[in-house]
């Protein structure tokens, strides 16, 4: 009994030693954060998919996906399960009495059951006397019967250590089952891969924005300097009497302005830098360093070249997440339609009697099979084959209109980046033009031929320019963008 026990014992802890490994998650992954990170674009995205936060929870998703496969092919594999009971009786003992009952017949029933013996011809040739010897003698083994005394039975305690081994034989609902369970871990990848695709997308629009506000600081700076040193040299000129007062201080007074407007433009910049900190997974303490310029970038995403690809919609992520969508459907329906089909299981029992009492019939091995058979549901099962059919019409219907949706897309988001080409031309042209008429302004205005309000108005015209060409660099990168979204090139 003790090595029984024993044996029970061991095949617990191992089945305990093999269940706990499966318990244990996969470490987030962490980062030991530099003071400064130099960055490309390039080793931005891929810094951001390593250590942003949402990206960590995604994979953590797919990872739980990967244990829900396991889970639902377990189901079908063999399962053991142990148990230890202990009862106890309080030493009650259970009593069989085999005397005769408290129960007498009547003189008449007695006298009826003999004329039915005798009237039965089998009997001719026995007598009423045979009858009177055989009833006493019938009667006497009762008198001794009940000088027996009663039989009792001890229960004592009883202690079992159980070992019950199960195995499906047969279930289309496990089949199906698992097959769903991979097409769930199949739309988990796919949706990993969408929330990729957005922190790149978050990623590259960020890197953008701080290139195009650090682009616009460096403008605002370079123009503070240039009036700063053109006030000076008014200043000179209004000591000379070659200027007015009032020349000195309208270029103040724009000095002032757009000094203003430098000053706001840093802290926007500093929003920004916040702004991709936060999509990096990093503190705000963070120091960061861009190394891409807006101009090599421009000159790289070749935005004219996109206007010629073709869509492949099967490359889109939303797209591939609605056909798999799809599948799960109509996985659903065969699952459903399972319903109507028997699931057969085998067992064996295995029970280690500890402590037993006088009065046990429990054997030691069992073995069996159970088959259930689905018989009559008033119409349940059929209810549940035809909303699943309807749920796989409906996913039908989404990715059709989905697909209509993205062709939609595609022609717009390229009509777009046309569009923005074109205002990008227009608007590089009109820069130049600023630029050499603020130019000749100046000179003029060094030469007295010029007002300091015709010098005002020429420089406000430059930066409106520098403006319009910043902006429209920026509409084309992010219609660029949002193009390489839609065909999952980022």
């Amino acid at each position: 009994m003790k090595n029984s026990m024993s044996r029970i014992a061991l095949i617990m802890v191992l089945a305990i030693g093999m269940i706990l490994p499966g318990v244990a998650q996969e470490p987030v992954v962490s980062q030991e954060l530099p003071d400064q990170l130099v960055l490309d674009l390039q080793s931005a995205i891929d810094y951001a998919i390593t250590y942003n936060k949402s990206l960590q929870n995604a994979r953590l998703e797919v990872e739980r996906s990967r244990r829900s496969i396991w889970e639902a092919i377990a189901q079908g594999l063999p399962q053991v399960d142990g148990s230890v009971d202990y009862m106890s009786y309080f030493n009650y003992q259970m009593e069989f009495n085999f005397g005769a009952p408290d129960f007498a017949f009547t003189e008449q029933d007695y006298l009826d059951a003999a004329n039915a013996t005798l009237a039965n011809p089998i009997f001719a040739s026995v007598t009423p006397q045979d009858l009177l010897n055989h009833q006493a003698g019938n009667y006497m083994d009762g008198v001794l019967q009940s000088m027996v005394p009663p039989t009792t039975i001890l229960l004592s305690d009883q202690s079992t250590a159980k070992l019950q081994l199960s195995q499906m034989i047969f279930s289309g609902q496990y089949i199906v089952g698992v097959q769903t369970a991979k097409l769930a871990q199949l739309i988990s990848e796919q949706n990993y891969e969408y929330n990729e695709l957005n922190i790149k997308e978050s990623v590259i629009s960020a890197y953008y924005l701080v290139l195009i506000t650090g682009e616009s600081l460096d403008i605002l700076e370079r123009n503070v300097a240039n009036l700063e040193e053109t006030l000076e040299q008014t200043r000179m000129m209004f000591k000379s009497g070659m200027a007015e007062q009032t020349d000195v201080d309208q270029l103040r007074i724009t000095v002032n302005q757009i000094s203003d407007a430098r000053n706001a433009l840093e802290r926007n910049l500093e929003l920004n830098y916040n702004m991709l900190r936060f999509q990096l997974g990093i503190e705000a303490n963070v120091d960061l360093v861009l190394t891409d310029s807006l101009e090599m970038l421009f000159t790289q995403m070749q935005a004219e070249s996109a206007l010629e690809i073709p869509f492949a919609m099967e490359s889109n992520v939303t797209y591939q997440m609605l056909q798999t969508q799809e599948e799960i459907s109509k996985k659903m329906v065969g699952l459903e339609q399972w319903n109507y089909a028997p699931t057969i299981a085998g067992f064996y029992n295995y029970n280690a009697k500890i402590l037993t009492s006088g009065f046990d019939m429990n054997p030691n091995h069992l073995v069996g099979l159970n088959m259930s058979v689905p018989i009559f549901s008033s119409g349940m099962r059929k209810a549940r084959v035809d909303q699943t059919k309807i749920d796989y019409n409906m996913a039908q219907t989404n990715k059709s209109i989905l697909e209509d949706q993205l062709t939609l897309q595609e022609k717009q988001f390229k009509y777009n980046l046309a569009s923005s080409l074109e205002n990008f031309y227009t608007q590089q042209e009109n820069r130049e033009v600023a630029q050499r008429v603020y130019d000749s302004y100046r000179r003029k205005f060094e030469q007295g031929m010029a007002t300091s309000l015709d010098l005002t108005q020429a420089n406000n015209n430059y930066l409106d320019a520098e403006t319009n060409f910043i902006n429209a660099i920026m509409q084309v990168m992010n219609a660029k963008l949002q193009l390489d979204k839609l065909m999952n090139t980022l």
